[in-house]
């Protein structure tokens, strides 16, 4: 496979994660607030309190999903190969 076919592998794993952590953390927003949209941080009706806390929750789901998701590739890839990717 080697470390091209690794990378490849994980740009795709990237782009489903990035996808799955969005949905994830508007649902937490929902779930938080009862808004069914999270705020963007050009929403002239939000305040500051609102956007920065949709932004760090969505901060936080992100890089959780993608260190769990880059440590799982890392982890198979390992199991295919009997390397650990660097």
């Amino acid at each position: 496979m080697g470390k091209l076919g690794y990378k490849a592998i994980g740009m795709l794993l990237s782009v489903i994660a990035g996808a799955a952590a969005g949905a994830v953390s508007k649902r937490l927003w929902r779930v938080a607030t009862g808004d069914h949209e999270t705020p963007t941080a050009t929403d002239r009706q939000q305040g500051w309190g609102r956007v920065l806390a949709a932004a760090a929750i969505e901060g936080a789901v992100f890089g959780l999903v993608k260190a769990a998701t880059d440590r799982a590739g890392a982890k198979a890839y390992e199991r295919v190969t009997g390397e650990w990717p660097d």
